[in-house]
């Protein structure tokens, strides 16, 4: 007969889960730049769509998620304030500022009559969907091997961090809610401090040997 299992009756409670390996992957600067001039090459040549062209490099230099790149709409972009009034993000409503280069990249965008997204889609008056198929193509001409579309919110905040920006300002330009979110970027706060550290060093050990 069918029914429910009495309370604490589940065969599987005391089997222990296996630990959830959260994968690291961040682009060195040689990878950017290879991605970097696929992408012109690919806009020059007209392989992909030119909405996918945008869409992945705002991934890149805004650190947003795909979601919120994918479903960005005009009228939350404030070229003035240089910023993104995001509605409706996995975390609420929140600002995310743009750098003069990501400026630079949305200026470029092209408006479609009757469509009020950026990042527009081959359904008239929609987004793009999926750009999982593309970036398939992009990354295996850029030689990017197992690279997902979110590394690319992973590689913003890396060149971060690596630039000696601290954990907070990383945590604010994601809007991470949790500090150990952030907190998997503190080895590269760490070598930065330590290559400071070198820097100032030889320079004190310089001006003793004179």
């Amino acid at each position: 007969m069918g029914g429910y299992r009495p309370d604490h009756s589940n065969p599987c409670r005391h089997v222990k889960k296996y630990a959830e390996q959260k994968r690291e992957r961040f682009l060195s600067q040689q990878e950017i730049s290879c991605l970097m001039d696929v992408l012109e090459k690919e806009e020059t040549q007209g392989a992909e769509l030119p909405c996918v062209i945008y869409a992945i490099r705002l991934l890149l230099l805004t650190g947003c998620r795909l979601s919120e790149i994918l479903t960005l709409r005009w009228k939350e972009v404030d070229f003035e304030k240089k910023c993104l009034n995001l509605s409706d993000s996995k975390t609420g409503k929140k600002i995310v500022y743009l750098s003069p280069t990501s400026l630079e990249v949305l200026q470029a965008v092209p408006r479609i009559e009757g469509n009020e997204y950026v990042i527009w889609g081959k359904k008239k008056e929609s987004h793009l969907i999926n750009l999982q198929k593309p970036w398939v193509c992009v990354r295996k001409k850029a030689r990017l091997a197992n690279v997902r579309l979110h590394d690319l919110r992973h590689t913003f905040a890396s060149v971060a961090a690596s630039n000696g920006l601290s954990l907070p300002i990383i945590g604010a330009l994601l809007w991470h809610k949790q500090t150990q979110t952030t907190a998997r970027y503190a080895h590269l706060i760490g070598q930065t401090l330590l290559d400071a550290t070198e820097k100032i060093s030889n320079k004190i050990v310089s001006n003793v040997s004179k």
